[in-house]
């Protein structure tokens, strides 16, 4: 971690679809500025882990309404850049496809979005944090004072998960890239025009391309309006 730059303590929003950079982006340009750094897809991927562990994902999909008992009691909590679910570090099992083609549904869920948005504003309440997600900027924190929209072409994002999900060993279990980038078409569909808090750039959010960037190209451009904003 490094330190943080200037006095003043601000809240970076950065939205975005799936894959266009937005977690790495956050969690390094976090480290770089001393902030704290909240995964809120995490957090929406945990509750969708813990619908599927508990067999309750095809009953959800034919009567929603039931997914506040479902939430009740579950506790998320990041320790680190671990995420545990109930106690259980599921930083790993939240990223398997099973859960990814499913979370836009779980996400597009009102007492989902609503509670996990009082989680989400407790959270940065003290500010000097980056929170990424899809609503963010949008919703949670639309006073925040640097707001990020990613963006980056679907067939590269397609590449992008299916070289993060071979690195992680998933041999021939592996969708092809032709099947993620028609998985990532849908699930931009889901959020874009899901009834609560879709996808969508707030006026106020510089757009960044992140089609041809490194990740240290990404970083570095953010970085660069983070100090613009609070001053070295």
């Amino acid at each position: 971690m490094e330190r943080r730059i200037g006095r003043k303590l601000i809240i970076i929003a950065i939205d975005g679809p799936a894959a266009s950079g937005k977690s790495t982006t956050a969690r390094i340009l976090a480290g770089r500025l001393g902030y704290t750094y909240i995964d809120t897809g995490a957090m929406y991927r945990s509750v969708t882990l813990g619908v599927i562990k508990a067999g309750l994902l095809d009953e959800l999909h034919r009567d929603s309404s039931k997914v506040s008992g479902v939430i009740q009691d579950m506790t998320i909590e990041f320790r680190g850049d671990r995420v545990f679910l109930d106690g259980e570090d599921v930083s790993e099992a939240i990223r398997e496809n099973s859960v990814s083609r499913e979370v836009s549904f779980i996400s597009s869920l009102k007492p989902v979005r609503d509670r996990l948005r009082e989680l989400q504003q407790q959270m940065g309440s003290s500010k000097g944090v980056v929170m990424d997600g899809r609503d963010i900027g949008t919703v949670v924190f639309p006073e925040a004072e640097l707001k990020i929209f990613l963006v980056a072409d679907p067939r590269e994002r397609a590449r992008r998960r299916h070289a993060e999900l071979s690195l992680k060993g998933g041999g021939d279990g592996v969708p092809t890239v032709e099947e993620l980038e028609e998985e990532i078409r849908k699930r931009d569909r889901d959020d874009e025009e899901r009834t609560h808090a879709p996808l969508k750039r707030h006026p106020d959010a510089v757009m960044v391309d992140t089609s041809t960037m490194t990740i240290e190209e990404q970083v570095g451009y953010v970085y660069d309006l983070v100090v613009k904003i609070v001053g070295e």
